[in-house]
């Protein structure tokens, strides 16, 4: 079985793609980059087919993490088939998601601070308006630990 996790923001060029490849990096320490697919999308279109954004590359660069291959993309309908997990960094992304779900989705919809266990915050900001990407990589660090966690516990991996 492969769990699959999609990780969403608005414009898929900070939030989102720094998540996905934190959390490819702790799936693959821990052994387990066979059993658990990761990808990021957005919820908006401005970003579309860009690269992520440059405070984010330097997050990702300075985990020895490559993004060469990331671009960003629109969330769409099927995504709620194909993954097992989606995850949203903040309310408003939360409530674009669910507006967009299927009703029949068995899909785990949450978002990534819903994994941390002393919650400072419920939402990570988005360090495109904050310009603060270091608040924004210990949060995602801290959620995607959690979510890596909840999701081991879940399927006993």
């Amino acid at each position: 079985m492969v769990v699959r996790v999609l990780f969403v923001c608005l414009g898929n060029i900070c939030r989102s793609p720094m998540a996905e490849g934190m959390f490819r990096a702790k799936v693959e320490a821990a052994g387990l980059g066979d059993q658990i697919r990761i990808d990021s999308a957005a919820t908006g279109n401005w970003n579309l087919g860009n690269p992520p954004h440059r405070g984010t590359q330097q997050i990702l660069t300075k985990h020895g993490i490559d993004y060469s291959q990331m671009r960003a993309r629109l969330i769409g309908q099927e995504d709620f088939a194909d993954f097992d997990y989606v995850i949203g960094m903040d309310g408003s992304n939360m409530q674009d998601l669910e507006a967009l779900k299927p009703a029949d989705s068995p899909v785990v919809l949450k978002k990534l601070m819903d994994f941390v266990a002393v919650e400072e915050t419920t939402d990570v900001p988005d360090p495109y308006y904050t310009g603060n990407f270091d608040e924004t990589e210990r949060l995602v660090s801290a959620g995607c630990e959690g979510l890596l966690n909840a999701i081991r516990e879940r399927f006993s991996l």
